[in-house]
């Protein structure tokens, strides 16, 4: 159990710093019931009572999730306006992070799934340190003339395009702030190399959530299109029916490809496998620098089934300012002075977090396979 120091810190971190509460703010908790095996049962009432104790006045709202509904944010508009800022402990936030409709009230939507992640440096690096290095990586990605996506599987995905290529970010203020800003996908070109399972996005929850690739499957990208599928003849057939059962559930075009972004957090630990629950890591894991994802299957965002990279060097005019999952803020103009008025966040970019649920043999996998 985390102690209330570091209870408190986290805390201050994610209402202080991240939502830029005031003392005496209204403050209304979208709390998602534990039984849905998503959030952690003692998540949401530590942080009720902390942000009390912090002067706050909360209210709270238990939530059920229903995975064939689609997300909607008007049964909840009223209450967000009777309040000064909506914090969702609840993946309704998440499935809502695109939506027009939350650019007035912008909630916070909490990616610390429960009390421990929430505690641990994930939950207490300063936003404010996380915001800059987002800010310094969008900036280096839009000026880049060459930006290439590789990885140890055969990942090879490259744009010349120029600058442009950022796309727009979310409505709800993610804390902790694990990825930068997604990239665009116009003007890439290549293939990425995706192995053990294709996952969806966090937008919608359909079933199978997940479907398991038994070798490496690699997927041509050009632009916002995907071009086909190489691999094992069972790989390349599962993945073309899921692709089109998925798009078919929601009419959507199968074969988008909307962006990409990686985890840009060394806090951010994972300390399950893929196996324990494919949805509960595709909404935890990603903020790891070692995962990269590209968003596929419509054109809307983020679409609906991720393709994830596993330690992929990220090269901005031939440096690699991510090397094998590594992320070295230093490489960039900046970074290097960021670092040195930050200690804390210095130290985790030197001691990185590297558990992001790889099964016992080091794979991602929905299997859980053996050491």
């Amino acid at each position: 159990m985390p102690s209330a120091d570091r209870l408190r810190q986290s805390v201050e971190n994610l209402l202080f710093g991240a939502a830029g509460i005031v003392p005496g703010a209204r403050l209304l908790i979208v709390a998602e019931r534990p039984e849905h095996g998503y959030y952690g049962s003692g998540l949401a009432p530590a942080v009720a009572t902390a942000a009390r104790a912090l002067g706050l006045d909360v209210s709270v709202r238990d939530i059920g999730f229903d995975p064939e509904a689609l997300p909607e944010i008007a049964p909840y508009a009223d209450a967000m306006q009777a309040h000064d800022r909506t914090l969702f402990l609840a993946r309704l936030g998440d499935q809502l992070r695109f939506a027009p409709a939350l650019d007035s009230v912008r909630p916070i939507v909490c990616y610390a799934l429960d009390l421990e992640m929430l505690c641990s440096p994930f939950g207490t690096t300063a936003h404010a340190a996380l915001l800059a290095a987002k800010s310094l990586i969008d900036a280096a990605i839009a000026r880049a003339s060459e930006v290439r996506v590789t990885c140890p599987l055969g990942t090879d995905v490259v744009s010349n395009a120029g600058a442009g290529r950022v796309g727009a970010d979310t409505s709800v203020t993610r804390f902790p702030l694990s990825v930068f800003t997604p990239v665009l996908a116009a003007g890439f070109r290549g293939q990425v190399a995706q192995a053990g399972f294709l996952v969806g996005t966090g937008a919608r929850y359909y079933t199978p959530y997940a479907v398991p690739l038994a070798g490496v499957l690699r997927v041509g990208i050009d632009g916002h299109r995907i071009t086909g599928f190489d691999g094992a003849a069972d790989d390349v057939a599962r993945a073309r029916a899921h692709y089109q059962r998925v798009a078919a559930l929601y009419d959507l075009d199968p074969w988008t490809v909307h962006s990409w972004h990686a985890g840009i957090h060394p806090g951010c630990r994972f300390l399950d496998s893929v196996a324990a629950s494919p949805e509960r890591w595709s909404g935890g894991a990603f903020g790891n620098p070692r995962l990269l994802h590209f968003h596929t299957c419509g054109a809307e965002p983020p679409g609906e089934i991720s393709l994830n990279i596993v330690d992929p060097t990220l090269m901005l005019d031939g440096t690699a300012l991510w090397e094998a999952g590594q992320l070295h803020l230093a490489r960039l103009p900046g970074g290097a002075a960021l670092l040195a008025e930050h200690p804390s966040l210095a130290r985790l970019f030197a001691d990185p977090a590297r558990e992001i649920g790889l099964n016992g043999a080091g794979q991602l996998s929905l299997s859980p396979g053996t050491a």
